[in-house]
């Protein structure tokens, strides 16, 4: 597909990948609805992207969402399945200090599901049933899974919701090939973002010294394999990884 005849939707677009993504596809010709719960990013992006509050996690918004993006965009032919969030923690850990067994708490397993893998899979979901219904085709979805998938420490919910949705690249792909619609996915490795600034500095710090190619990726690293899903029509079901040679 031509970048310039997309009618796409970029979660999580308020800024790092998501953002970078929703420039380049406007600075491409294509046209964007742009979604992220922080309204205040949203409105940094370049005039003519449209743009909405957009909580993944929360089903009725992911379908209001599609339609409201449709109407905006006068039809819908592309995602970007981007938004994420970390809580990170150690499955189980003895406490230094008072020597108690520690459990990764309920909560930041559920809350990354909830966004990472069950929002991904609405707004897949709701996006493919809208080209569907209106019978558009060609259309692509790209899924942002993460070379974290290979599984990681201290990332048990990151890494499930992250390995699911490239499993899930497939399976979307075989179920969504009778209506035209492409489903492939980009795994980005350590990227320069608002997320991964957020790191403990000693593990940042340990990831980017593994990077054989001596050097943290940019947003325009990844864009770049976004860029191939989205134009290439004969790439589909597959996950691309872009990690300068990491090894998690």
């Amino acid at each position: 597909m031509k970048l310039s005849d997309l009618k796409i939707i970029v979660t999580g677009a308020a800024q790092g990948m998501g953002e970078h993504f929703a420039r380049r596809l406007a600075e491409a010709g294509a046209q964007v609805a742009a979604g992220d719960i922080n309204e205040e990013g949203l409105a940094g992006l370049p005039a003519g992207v449209h743009r909405r509050r957009l909580d993944v996690a929360d089903e009725a918004d992911c379908a209001a969402f599609v339609h409201w993006a449709y109407d905006a965009m006068g039809g819908l032919n592309g995602l970007i399945n981007n938004a994420g969030i970390l809580r990170d923690g150690l499955l189980v850990k003895r406490d230094r200090t008072t020597g108690a067994v520690v459990r990764l708490p309920t909560a930041d397993w559920n809350a990354v599901l909830a966004v990472n893998l069950t929002g991904a899979t609405l707004m897949a979901r709701e996006a493919a049933a809208k080209m569907i219904e209106t019978d558009t085709r060609p259309a692509v979805i790209v899924n942002i899974s993460s070379v974290a998938r290979h599984g990681n420490r201290g990332q048990s919910n990151y890494v499930a919701a992250k390995a699911a949705l490239a499993a899930n690249t497939v399976t979307w792909a075989r179920e969504l090939a009778p209506y035209g619609i492409r489903v492939g996915a980009v795994a980005p490795g350590m990227v320069e973002t608002p997320m991964t600034r957020g790191m403990n500095q000693k593990a940042r710090d340990a990831l980017v010294a593994a990077i054989p190619v001596g050097r943290i990726g940019v947003p325009e690293d990844i864009w770049l394999a976004v860029r191939f899903v989205l134009e290439c029509d004969y790439f589909n079901a597959r996950t691309i990884d872009v990690d300068g040679g990491l090894s998690v």
